[in-house]
């Protein structure tokens, strides 16, 4: 049972607002139009037959109350009293319009009745007779109690109407006239009555209900676009949480393996400095303490070859501190195209290895921002090195091109090949370091038929 109503609570629930209205709206502006409905036909069914009784009374007594005697002194009417009765209610409209008649005294014995066998009976006072005596003319339609079984017997409409009979010169109720009254004309007025009004009330019901529907359909539609447009809105905002919490990881890490790069860097530099000038200058110092120059001067042919080479290994020294200031230092590329700078790179590598490249270019590159040209640039000087050391120099290519917006930069050679996973050393690792942490991929490709370096970059022109 419990399934059964979360069930439906589900449902229910998945319905969308509109169609809730519609349903239980319905049903509540149904019940409410049946109560107000049954009470409004109530009220006119009540209003009608009191009217209609009061003015059926009315003529009633205007023609009865002149033969009645003075039924406070009278316990009993005459024979002339009820002869005259007899022909007034026998004869005429009145005795076609009224099936049956009895004047009813306060103990409840009938003083007169059309039926003769009930005159001088008498009964338990009835509500309707006790509302009568009290001064109300009461009226009620087709009711019938046990005493009344020949007035049903007649078949037709009746309408049973308690009228008090006053004193003239008092207005105290001396007695109560019953009747009844045909009542077919009456009953079909009433029934068009009552349908009318339940026309009405549905009428108004129905127009509410649609009125409502459409003010609940729109807002509704309303609703649910908003609905769908939070929905989105948070999925759109979700993704973008996501993707900054990947990228706030990835910068994390790149931070820390930037700062190993650059311990491994500066140990580099360390060690190039240490093996090259170093040991060159070191050279020079000693071949200063040779005792050509601490003899007495009678060395002079010696002291000019030494004097020679000190010189020679002084100038190996600057030239190889050059060399490892040539790497550290970048040209001027931020103003630069992005041609310009691969040209640049490709010139330095020939210039510096004696080697060719052969450079590839389309015809139009975007021109990204300064961070990129630095990475394209360092890119292709480490991809290069890389192919010299490693592959011989042998068929040096560089290629740049476009694609689906995204600038592709690759640099490949006919070398021996290495394996990516184990061999990628400081440079290449520096590389897609610096690549990807400005939202670019890097790829290395490598076997028998040579290496492929490529880089891809989601690139914005600079105005």
């Amino acid at each position: 049972m419990i399934r059964i109503l979360q069930n439906l609570t589900r449902r229910w629930s998945e319905l969308s607002l509109a169609v809730q209205f519609l349903v239980a709206g319905g049903f509540g502006l149904l019940a409410i139009m049946l109560v107000v409905g049954f009470w409004v036909t109530m009220q006119i069914r009540d209003g009608v037959i009191r009217n209609s009784a009061a003015t059926t009374a009315l003529y009633v007594d205007s023609v009865i109350a002149p033969l009645l005697p003075d039924l406070r002194k009278s316990e009993e009417l005459s024979e002339s009293v009820k002869q005259a009765l007899d022909e007034t209610l026998g004869q005429g409209a009145l005795g076609k319009r009224l099936v049956s008649f009895r004047l009813w005294r306060h103990d409840g014995t009938v003083l007169y009745a059309k039926d003769a066998a009930l005159i001088g009976r008498r009964f338990d006072l009835s509500d309707n007779l006790r509302s009568a005596f009290q001064g109300s003319v009461t009226a009620q339609l087709d009711t019938f109690d046990g005493n009344e079984s020949k007035e049903q017997a007649v078949g037709v409409p009746l309408l049973e109407i308690y009228n008090p009979v006053r004193e003239p010169w008092s207005g105290d109720v001396v007695a109560v006239t019953e009747f009844f009254e045909v009542a077919g004309d009456f009953k079909a007025t009433l029934a068009s009555a009552l349908l009318s009004s339940w026309l009405v009330v549905a009428g108004t019901t129905l127009t509410a209900f649609l009125l409502l529907s459409g003010i609940v359909l729109r807002g509704s539609r309303t609703i649910d676009d908003q609905r769908g447009a939070l929905r989105r809105q948070v999925s759109e905002l979700q993704g973008l949480v996501a993707q900054n919490s990947a990228l706030r990881h990835r910068v994390q890490r790149a931070s820390r393996r930037a700062t190993a790069l650059n311990e491994r860097y500066l140990r580099r530099i360390g060690a190039d400095l240490h093996d090259g000038p170093a040991q060159l200058v070191a050279l020079a110092a000693l071949r200063m303490d040779s005792p050509v120059f601490s003899g007495d001067g009678h060395w002079g042919e010696s002291r000019s070859t030494e004097v020679a080479m000190i010189r020679k290994t002084l100038e190996d020294a600057m030239r190889e501190i050059r060399g490892i200031c040539t790497g550290l230092v970048l040209p001027q590329i931020e103003t630069a195209a992005t041609t310009d700078i691969l040209r640049l790179a490709v010139n330095e590598h020939e210039r510096r290895t004696g080697t060719s490249v052969t450079l590839t270019l389309p015809g139009h590159l975007p021109e990204p921002g300064a961070s990129e040209k630095i990475s394209i640039y360092r890119f292709v000087q480490e991809g290069l090195n890389n192919a010299y050391r490693h592959g011989q120099g042998k068929d040096q290519v560089v290629r740049a091109e476009m694609k689906n917006g995204r600038l592709f930069v690759e640099v490949s050679d006919g070398g021996p090949g290495f394996d990516p996973a184990r061999a990628e050393g400081l440079g290449l690792a520096g590389l897609r370091e610096r690549v990807e942490s400005i939202g670019g991929q890097f790829e290395t490709l490598s076997g028998p038929q040579g290496t492929r370096l490529v880089i891809s970059l989601s690139v914005e022109e600079q105005a």
